[in-house]
């Protein structure tokens, strides 16, 4: 793994490799409310043997007006000493969400400047399908020193979406379902006026991957961004609900070499709740 691009490991790579010290694996499972599902209380019931735990639902900075707001350097600095993450080894982050919130992880870690880190290609469902090894019960780990993290990059707020309706120079990438995208009513996730940014397209995250849950070809990926009108040679700034599918679109972006992207944090969460700011709904022309 020399090639910066490589950003997903396979479920061949890491079983071979479960037992490197160099290795830190994390489970990074979330849900949204309405799945009814408690994703540490599954993560103690059945993980990767040496996996931790990495509860995504409390990294978010609860201090901020922006909803689901990324956590503050200090607060993500504090979790993954926590969990005992060594800077320098490798993070292999996992997830068995139909959200794919390993992404969400993986660019909490890049946004944060923590490196190497890697998503496993198919998750949990892929290595479950293939009869590899579970292990229940909380891993003990011995805590890491907390390390002292800057402010995230690659990311955009409600000012700078609002100032590029104008200027036109990111395009707006939006991973919500098109009726989500088009819709007219009350957003059935997030419970905020529904329609989308001006000027914004839409590729729904679920395109980025084949029937069993892994990662499309590079080809194949150009192909879907292409498809919705995105110019991969300008810069992109993803959205969607409240900033978690965003990211990857964000980590297929980076799998086929673009480096020109940020996340708007709060997504539709921020936009849609605030009557100030404008909206489009219906079909996009």
């Amino acid at each position: 793994m020399t090639d910066s691009r490589e950003l997903l490991i396979s479920t061949e790579w890491l079983a071979e490799r479960l037992q490197n010290d160099d290795l830190v694996v994390i489970d990074a499972s979330l849900h949204l409310p309405a799945a009814g599902r408690d994703a540490e209380a599954e993560y103690t019931s059945a993980h990767i043997p040496g996996a931790r735990f990495l509860n995504l639902t409390g990294l978010i900075d609860e201090t901020s007006d922006v909803p689901s707001a990324l956590p503050r350097p200090d607060q993500f600095a504090a979790a993954i000493a926590a969990l005992g993450v060594e800077l320098g080894k490798r993070i292999i982050i996992y997830d068995d969400s139909a959200l794919k919130s390993a992404a969400r992880a993986w660019y909490l870690f890049t946004a944060f400047g923590i490196t190497p880190v890697f998503v496993l290609d198919g998750g949990l469902a892929k290595w479950r399908s293939e009869d590899r090894p579970l292990e229940s019960g909380i891993v003990e780990h011995i805590p890491s020193s907390q390390p002292d993290l800057g402010p995230p990059s690659r990311l955009r707020m409600k000012a700078d979406i609002l100032a590029n309706i104008k200027t036109r120079t990111e395009q707006i990438l939006d991973a919500r379902a098109a009726d989500r995208f088009e819709g007219c009513g009350t957003d059935p996730v997030h419970g905020v006026e529904g329609g989308r940014i001006p000027g914004s397209r839409n590729l729904p995250f679920g395109k980025m991957f084949r029937e069993d849950g892994t990662f499309k070809s590079d080809d194949d990926l150009r192909s879907e961004f292409k498809s919705v009108g995105v110019d991969l040679n300008r810069p992109i700034t993803a959205t969607c609900g409240s900033g978690a599918t965003a990211s990857v679109l964000l980590l297929a972006l980076a799998k086929i070499g673009k480096s020109d992207w940020a996340l708007y944090d709060g997504s539709w969460s921020d936009w849609g709740g605030d009557p100030e700011m404008p909206k489009e709904t219906g079909a996009k022309a």
